[in-house]
């Protein structure tokens, strides 16, 4: 993976051109009102994950309507997330492309880190858009990526939380600790699971934090010594738990949708989420029955926010600046942050917002499955940097898969 970091940088330095330049800084030095007229009548091309089915609806059927109706901006959707971001930003780069296919990302963690490591993005920008002035960049989990200052070269679009789900009919105490959830799934067998991608090794990186001895010992850039002195505990820990696992450990989810799915099939006692309200919403869309909860074990989950980046050679930088600016609005962040659109939590600080929108947030309906944030707040353990990540899912198919 960093040979694959190091040979983009050499692309990224040999592509780089002037024509490049000056269409960046044509829209940097632009107004406000400048980005607004030349986002108009255009089209914006998003590449993004499409693998849930509310927030596809939130993008389509809200986001794309009001870009629409108040900028006059036509709004396309590609699927695409982490890799093939990054691959498809460096190809652009390798070839010498004077527009990218793509002018906004969903974006955080190692595929920051990476599209940084090749200057694929745009920035410093965030300070141009007037909603901003909204948005808790003081806040850790928010104003920082994977340990990474943002610096402008992204935009803080959510902030969630890692939770266990489990079906409260079926299991009466879910396991609080490392020990208590091995003697469990060792007492049922075959009902759990994680899964193979970016939610399953959020789950791998919490149970490194533990053994770490809380996320302080592993704060600040990546070190290799205690790397391997807690992942080799961890991998200890992970093939104890294997011939347990859902079946046997031999194959895992290939994404969080099928566990859900495992779950909702009775297959699975537990699955989880990266986002502390999904178990309310998909509750309430009849895939999780109503005796559902989530919870966040003893040992801490991982909070962490996702961002919008612009490529460097996006030709619509306007149009992605104004999108940028609308889904990081009180309206637009207030919509996706209910239950029954997406339950995303917002970046907003609601101390800095007008009296009217801070009340409609503190009227968004109270969680009726997952816990209060406040109730988990001191279970959150910051994400790591994000070689931690990269070194994991690496060793995790050496260690676990593929042995």
């Amino acid at each position: 993976m960093k040979n694959i970091i190091y040979i983009t940088l050499l692309f990224c330095f040999l592509s780089c051109n002037t024509t490049k330049k000056e269409a960046e800084e044509d829209i940097t030095n632009a107004s406000w009102e400048e980005v607004l007229s030349k986002a108009n009548g255009t089209t914006l091309t998003m590449m993004m994950w499409n693998g849930d089915t509310k927030i596809n609806r939130y993008m389509k059927s809200y986001v794309a309507p009001n870009l629409k109706e108040k900028y006059n901006i036509d709004f396309e959707i590609v699927s695409g997330q982490g890799a093939k971001i990054v691959q498809l930003l460096m190809t652009e780069i390798q070839a010498s492309k004077n527009r990218s296919d793509v002018d906004l990302v969903w974006i955080n963690g190692e595929t920051f880190f990476q599209l940084r490591e090749i200057k694929a993005l745009y920035g410093p920008w965030t300070t141009k858009i007037p909603n901003a002035e909204y948005i808790d960049f003081e806040n850790p989990f928010i104003g920082m990526d994977f340990q990474q200052p943002i610096e402008g070269f992204e935009l803080p679009w959510g902030n969630v939380q890692m939770t266990l789900i489990y079906d409260s009919a079926k299991v009466e105490n879910p396991p609080m600790t490392r020990a208590s959830l091995l003697n469990f799934v060792k007492e049922h067998p075959g009902t759990f699971t994680f899964d193979n991608h970016f939610t399953g090794l959020t789950f791998l990186k919490s149970l490194l934090i533990d053994i770490a001895g809380g996320d302080e010992s592993l704060s600040g850039a990546f070190n290799e010594v205690k790397y391997k002195k807690y992942s080799s505990q961890l991998w200890s820990y992970i093939n104890e738990l294997k011939p347990y696992l859902w079946r046997k450990g031999e194959v895992f989810p290939e994404g969080v949708a099928q566990m859900h799915q495992l779950f909702a099939n009775g297959e699975l006692l537990f699955t989880m989420s990266n986002n502390d309200a999904e178990v309310d919403s998909k509750t309430m869309e009849g895939l999780f029955p109503e005796t559902t909860r989530a919870y966040v074990p003893a040992f801490g989950t991982i909070q962490n926010s996702h961002y919008l980046g612009i490529p460097k050679l996006s030709g619509n930088k306007a149009a992605a600046l104004v999108a940028a600016n609308f889904l990081s609005s009180p309206e637009a962040q207030l919509e996706k942050m209910k239950p029954s659109v997406w339950g995303d939590g917002t970046v907003l600080d609601l101390e800095k917002l007008p009296k009217d929108s801070k009340q409609k947030f503190m009227n968004i309906p109270s969680r009726e499955h997952a816990p209060d944030r406040s109730e988990i707040q001191n279970r959150a353990n910051m994400e790591l940097a994000p070689e931690y990540m990269i070194r994991l899912a690496e060793d995790f198919r050496k260690e676990i898969i593929n042995k």
